[in-house]
């Protein structure tokens, strides 16, 4: 037999006191009455008694839990209170909900004391090289190569270059940091995606050609297009510069890098498609997390900073949409996100 309240179990026992108490009287043959009396009282009596007790002993063993639980003194009539119009059961389930979230919240929060741990040990990995650099340099240069014509500037030139990727690196870190602790710095405007692109590929076409790449903007031959989307025009022409810097950087020579645009709806699609080295399977589900590297050594010659991805991620999800990538190592890498796109009212405004 199953009990499932309080109330049913001080019940039970009324019945099970007044059984004896009937039995005892009915051995002493004392008249109906007298049996019926005692029967009611002993019933009501016990019943109450053993529901006090219940509620005593419940509320006694609950206290320290639910002290816990709710990170108060609680006081006993409270617990009193709360259990009156609850099943044991209930409790029970409302104690397991919140032992399963503290699961969960201290779960998210050692995986976050890892990925603080990982983040910081790659900060301090990624400003080592180009610090260790600078000084092994100047180091040279106070021990005497500074009089040196054949080593003095070109120990300068490589100390203005790491230098430059300090810098660079602090700036990375200063936007994710910004872009984390507000989100509003956002300032949606209408603009034409496709004639941005086209503005952006013009000013870094020098450095395609270092490496014979061509880019191409597919949906900028007749500007204005009509790819026009309402975003934060600052934001996304990083986002963009960062994509096709990225497509250049691990581009093959001679290669060709697009960049496409998609009418979807209430969305503009946007994609960067290179022909280049391709990413690994296991290393796309990974490739925004900050100085994430698939090629550590390559990517250092390249002098990227490890952020650029990481940014994109930020500024792509502080507009409330995603950037996805699809790739396949020795083919290319397409680099794909969604932008609001602009309507009449969007215009007018």
């Amino acid at each position: 037999m199953k009990i499932k309240t309080k109330e049913g179990a001080s019940l039970l026992i009324g019945c099970v006191a007044t059984l004896c108490v009937v039995a005892a009287l009915v051995f002493t043959h004392v008249t109906w009455w007298i049996i019926l009396l005692g029967a009611v009282g002993t019933f009501t009596i016990i019943s109450l008694f053993a529901l006090w007790v219940m509620y005593k002993y419940v509320a006694y063993k609950l206290k320290p839990i639910y002290s816990i639980v709710f990170s108060r003194n609680v006081r006993t009539h409270e617990v009193l209170d709360d259990l009156k119009d609850k099943h044991v059961e209930n409790v029970s389930q409302e104690l397991t909900s919140w032992a399963d979230d503290n699961d969960k919240e201290i779960s998210r929060l050692k995986e976050t004391e890892k990925f603080r741990k990982q983040y910081l040990g790659n900060v301090a990995h990624e400003l080592k090289t180009p610090i260790f650099n600078i000084q092994g340099y100047i180091s040279t240069l106070l021990d005497g190569g500074l009089e040196d014509d054949m080593i003095n500037r070109q120990y300068l030139e490589r100390t203005e270059k790491s230098i430059d990727r300090l810098i660079n690196i602090i700036n990375d870190l200063d936007t994710i940091s910004r872009l984390e602790s507000d989100m509003n710095l956002m300032k949606p405007q209408v603009f034409d995606i496709a004639a941005l692109a086209k503005e952006i590929t013009d000013q870094i076409e020098m450095e395609a050609q270092k490496k014979e790449i061509k880019l191409v903007v597919r949906g900028a031959e007749h500007l204005p297009s009509p790819f026009r989307v309402v975003a934060d025009k600052h934001f996304i022409g990083q986002v963009l510069i960062n994509l096709i810097i990225n497509s250049i950087r691990y581009g093959k020579k001679g290669g060709e890098t697009n960049i496409r645009f998609r009418d979807m709806m209430d969305k503009i699609l946007v994609e960067i498609e290179d022909n280049g080295q391709g990413i690994a399977k296991e290393d796309t589900q990974r490739i925004f997390e900050r100085f994430y590297r698939t090629d550590k050594g390559r990517s250092h010659e390249q002098g990227g900073t490890g952020l650029g991805l990481a940014i994109v991620k930020h500024i792509i999800e502080a507009h409330g949409e995603r950037v996805t990538v699809r790739s396949e190592v020795g083919q290319g890498s397409t680099f794909a996100f969604t932008l609001k796109k602009a309507t009449s009212e969007n215009t007018k405004q």
